[in-house]
């Protein structure tokens, strides 16, 4: 729709989703460079915080998709939201103006900064990836700008779950490199004890080959005992209209 805000957008896990994207950028401005991303390669990888949009220019978008019908406003876009310092402040202000609960989407990388999960309590839902169940497949897979270990990035979501009164999801990506692990990764799960587990694979154009519905549903048993949300099986969102005009034609009459 414009430079911050899109969408809505129909998403597997969150229904009608209102993008913010926190960051804008030209380039995809991330702490990893997952080798399955739909935004390619993470050119500049970046790790240390800062405003990359003011909240005066979010409020004024945000004035202008009053009208929008969504189920959530969720930060996301062109790189790893926790990266925005202004983040807790960009939450803030979109509950004062648009009635719809908020949802990030973290590559969990930041974590284990305190700030940045206090931050993240002020959602009302926070999807945490994990896609890996070691150090080695975790560099494999998401390959991290240095500086956090795999076990720091879980003892943080771990200790993101006792602060947090809100729904926290984990997204679990599964490719060839890491369906061999299931098990391990939901112990994983299970240890954090999340409400959610979302397993997914890509789906979405990018470089890696997604698992087969047959191969996903091997994975979801090991997943037992635990609420897990198969992207195959998943309900299809109604696709929202983009356009504002035609929005404003088929809102209902009060």
């Amino acid at each position: 729709m414009n430079s911050i805000i899109y969408g809505p957008v129909p998403s597997w896990r969150l229904g009608r989703s209102l993008g913010v994207d926190l960051l804008s950028t030209r380039e995809k401005a991330c702490s990893f460079d997952c080798i399955y991303c739909q935004l390619g390669r993470t050119i500049n990888p970046q790790v240390e915080r800062r405003q990359f949009v003011t909240t005066t220019q979010l409020a004024k978008e945000l004035e202008a998709v009053r009208v929008i019908s969504a189920d959530y406003v969720t930060f996301s876009g062109t790189g790893e939201p926790t990266l925005a310092s202004n983040l807790g402040e960009a939450i803030k202000l979109v509950k004062s103006i648009l009635p719809l609960p908020v949802a990030i989407l973290t590559n969990s990388f930041l974590m284990p900064r305190e700030e940045v999960r206090h931050e993240l309590t002020q959602a009302n839902a926070v999807v945490a990836k994990v896609d890996a169940p070691d150090e080695q497949i975790f560099h494999q897979i998401n390959r991290p700008v240095v500086g956090y270990s795999f076990d720091q990035i879980l003892r943080s979501i771990e200790q993101f779950r006792k602060e947090f009164k809100g729904k926290l999801a984990l997204q679990m990506m599964f490719i060839a490199k890491n369906k061999d692990y299931a098990r391990q990764m939901a112990q994983i799960a299970s240890q954090i004890s999340p409400d959610e587990v979302q397993l997914n694979t890509p789906l979405r154009p990018c470089p890696i080959k997604p698992l087969t519905p047959e191969e996903m549903a091997i994975i979801e048993k090991e997943f037992a005992g635990l609420k897990a949300v198969n992207v195959y099986q998943a309900p299809k969102p109604e696709v929202v209209p983009l356009n504002l005009e035609e929005t404003l034609r088929r809102r209902p009459k009060l």
